[in-house]
């Protein structure tokens, strides 16, 4: 009877398991098939809707920006401890003129990605502890934690004891 109870959990223990890779998926699938039928020059806002969809970012400076990611994950390998794995990262950079007319497209994969490099500079602080702008966060600081100055009438009590 023993045998047979762990014969069934072990049964279903397995049966759970799945030996297919779960797979989370970000953004717009086949990103890099379906922006090949986008033409410069041709194409419209109305046809990077019907084919990709809304973007994932929208930017405005001369020209509309528009930014399309597809992104997906996988669990690794057990010596990882199952973390997500990036395996497919795709980024598609569309600019659009006034007039609504696709005018560049670029297209980034996940090895054009590690190609760009990145600063390591870091930007430090433009004020110092004495400065004025130092001073007059501190105070507006204070006067939020503490509006009606109760703290501080407290704080003198106690020294005055």
């Amino acid at each position: 009877m023993c045998r047979l109870l762990y014969i069934f959990f072990f049964v279903l223990v397995v049966s759970n398991c799945s030996f297919k890779k779960v797979v989370k998926h970000h953004g717009v699938p086949f990103l890099e098939k379906k922006q090949k039928e986008l033409i410069i020059d041709q194409s419209t806002i109305n046809d990077v809707r019907k084919i990709l969809g809304t973007p994932s970012t929208q930017s405005k400076f001369d020209n509309d920006i528009w930014i399309y990611i597809e992104r997906k994950q996988t669990q690794s390998k057990l010596k990882n401890l199952g973390r997500m794995k990036i395996f497919k990262n795709d980024i598609l950079v569309l600019e659009i003129d006034n007039y609504g007319i696709l005018k560049k497209k670029e297209f980034y994969n996940i090895d054009d990605m590690q190609k760009i490099k990145v600063t390591k500079e870091t930007t430090e602080a433009s004020f110092a502890r004495n400065s004025f702008i130092y001073d007059f966060m501190s105070s507006m600081r204070q006067k939020i934690n503490d509006p009606l100055g109760v703290r501080a009438k407290k704080r003198k009590e106690i020294s005055q004891r």
